[in-house]
C-alpha cells in the first residue's frame, strides 16, 4: 500500500511541474517573435513627405516639359522681304537636330504625364519598393533623352548666335531674331526640366535607402 501512494504522489507532481512550464515557454516564444520583427518608427512620415514632393515635382516638370516641347515645335520666321523665286524663312523642321528636340521632348512630356499615376501610389503605399524602383529606372532614361536634346540642341543654338568661321557657318540670329529667341527658350527649358528629373531621382533614391 505504501508503495502505490508514492507513485500516484510522483506522477501528480510531475504533472503539475509539465502544466506550469508549458504557458512560461509558449510566452518566451511570443517574446522572441516579437523581438524578431520589430515594427518600423518614424520612417512613414518621412517616406510619404518624399514621395508628395516628388508629385509636386513631377507636376512642374510636365509642365517645362511641355512649354519646352512646344515653343521648340512653334519655333519659325518668315523675313519681310523676299522676291519672286526665294523665300527666306527658318523652322524648326530646317534642322534636324531641332527636330531630334521635339520628338524626345514629347516623349519625356509624355512619360512624365503617364509616371503621375505611380507617384501617387508611393504616396498612399509609401513602403512600396516596386513603384519606386521603376520610377528611378524611368526617369534616369528620361534624364538621359532630355539631356541629349538639350545638349545637342544648345550646340546648333551657339552656332545660329555666333557662326563659325572656320566651318564657314553665318550667324543667322542677326537676321532670324525671334526664331533664336524662341530656340534657345526651349533649351533653357529643357535643361530646367533636366535639373528638376536629377532631383526626383536623388530623392526617390533617399526614400529607398531610409529604413
Amino acid at each position: 500500500m505504501e508503495k502505490s501512494e508514492s507513485t500516484k504522489i510522483d506522477v501528480a507532481e510531475s504533472s503539475k511541474e509539465r502544466k506550469g512550464k508549458a504557458p512560461l515557454l509558449g510566452a518566451l516564444n511570443v517574446a522572441s517573435d516579437n523581438k524578431a520583427a520589430p515594427a518600423p518608427v518614424g520612417g512613414g512620415g518621412y517616406k510619404k513627405g518624399l514621395a508628395i514632393f516628388d508629385l509636386i515635382l513631377r507636376i512642374c516638370t510636365v509642365a517645362t516639359a511641355i512649354a519646352a516641347t512646344v515653343t521648340m515645335a512653334t519655333a519659325e520666321e518668315t523675313l519681310p522681304f523676299f522676291t519672286q523665286f526665294f523665300q527666306f524663312e527658318a523652322s524648326y523642321d530646317d534642322i534636324p537636330t531641332f527636330s531630334f528636340f521635339v520628338i524626345s521632348m514629347g516623349i519625356v512630356s509624355g512619360y512624365l504625364v503617364l509616371s503621375i499615376p505611380f507617384s501617387i501610389v508611393c504616396i498612399a503605399r509609401s513602403y512600396a519598393l516596386g513603384p519606386r524602383m521603376f520610377l528611378i529606372i524611368a526617369d534616369t532614361v528620361a534624364i538621359t533623352l532630355a539631356t541629349a536634346a538639350a545638349g545637342s540642341s544648345a550646340a546648333i543654338v551657339y552656332l545660329a548666335h555666333n557662326g563659325s568661321s572656320d566651318a564657314n557657318w553665318l550667324a543667322i540670329c542677326q537676321q532670324f531674331g525671334d526664331f533664336c529667341q524662341r530656340a534657345s527658350s526651349a533649351v533653357v527649358v529643357a535643361f530646367v526640366t533636366v535639373v528638376i528629373l536629377i532631383i526626383m531621382v536623388v530623392f526617390s533614391a533617399c526614400a529607398l535607402r531610409r529604413r
